[in-house]
């Protein structure tokens, strides 16, 4: 009897200890770099005829969809046990129209996760956009704004505008800014001022909707062609390498930093490696950091998604990742540079 009665007291005593147990949601947060996602379609008869039946690279329906095939399995492989639908938003770039984000999101490797459609027609010369998926169920949507870049004393400038997405994500207000800053096309010295006049854009964004309401998580998400450390996103951007030195709301964090010092990239150059495809956020996502209580999204981890299925797996790019085509030849393989990821986590009420 007596060790009958002291059973039932231990297991009254772990009700509140289970009654405690804490549990999370994370939500991914995902950029991509598709690699030239062109139609088949040629449309303005100079950059796009490359990606045509009878252009340079033969881009014909069978290679269209097999890249279709390729891009959409390397999404729905980008799950972890926190994460088992794949990510909530991902951010794209390098694609040439709405098209074939519609034909991306209904390819069976990821149509059963429904993911909507964020996109907007740029003035690129060669035709390129950003755009955004997300999946509904962790998503709303609330408004897009697009903003151009423009550079002073050169009116025939054209580049990608800056795409930035607000909705709900897991209840909380969240914009999202998609970039692919210009290329360093011409030399990395001589086209940095591009860059940094991209940076001051999706700077003057940032402070804008801080100002307008400065209780938002805020994301800049992209291909920047630049690192880290570069002036574009270290001086004017102002992104951050130490979460230490995130004080205000308006601080922006750049945890790709440190993987690019410890010799972590997304694409590689005659042996070297670049961080270019990089996810900031700004301090409302790095308040609960440290602790265990998460009662709005926090920032988990980053990621570089270098899995073994996107690398070149041998000759003297091994390692590096598996394009679409390499030297005119059609290789069958994802894109040129390696996903990125950051991991937000909240806690269950």
């Amino acid at each position: 009897m007596r060790r009958i009665l002291f059973i039932a007291l231990m297991a009254l005593m772990l009700v509140p200890a289970l009654a405690q147990e804490r549990r999370y949601n994370v939500y991914g947060v995902m950029f991509y770099n598709l690699e030239n996602l062109f139609d088949t379609i040629n449309a303005n008869g100079t950059y796009d005829m490359e990606f045509s039946p009878n252009g340079a690279r033969q881009w014909n329906n069978e290679k269209y969809w097999q890249k279709q095939h390729n891009m959409a399995y390397a999404i729905s492989q980008m799950t972890d046990h926190g994460t088992t639908t794949g990510p909530a938003i991902i951010g794209v770039s390098e694609i040439e129209n709405i098209t074939v984000l519609q034909d991306l999101v209904k390819q069976p490797e990821i149509r059963a996760q429904h993911y909507q459609i964020v996109h907007h027609d740029s003035p690129d010369r060669r035709g390129v956009d950003v755009g955004l998926l997300y999946n509904p169920r962790f998503f709303r949507l609330l408004s897009v704004n697009n903003h151009r870049l423009t550079i002073e004393g050169n009116p025939n400038f054209r580049s990608r505008d800056q795409m930035c997405v607000t909705g709900m994500l897991a209840g909380e207000k969240v914009s999202v800014i998609v970039n692919h800053w210009p290329s360093r096309l011409g030399g990395e010295d001589q086209s940095s001022y591009l860059r940094e006049a991209a940076a001051a854009l999706s700077r003057h964004i940032v402070d804008s909707l801080l100002l307008d309401d400065p209780n938002q998580g805020i994301i800049l998400m992209g291909d920047l062609n630049d690192d880290p450390q570069n002036k574009s996103c270290d001086k004017v951007f102002m992104g951050k390498k130490n979460i230490e030195d995130v004080k205000e709301v308006s601080d922006m964090y750049n945890p790709f930093w440190k993987l690019l010092d410890k010799g972590i990239g997304t694409l590689a150059y005659k042996g070297g490696w670049n961080l270019f495809d990089q996810i900031m956020m700004n301090g409302y996502f790095t308040k609960y950091r440290e602790g265990k209580d998460k009662p709005q999204l926090t920032l988990l981890r980053a990621d570089v998604l270098n899995k073994e299925f996107l690398k070149t797996r041998e000759g003297d790019r091994q390692g590096y990742p598996l394009r679409t085509y390499s030297g005119g030849v059609f290789l069958n393989g994802y894109s040129d540079h390696f996903p990125t990821e950051i991991f937000l986590v909240k806690e269950v009420k």
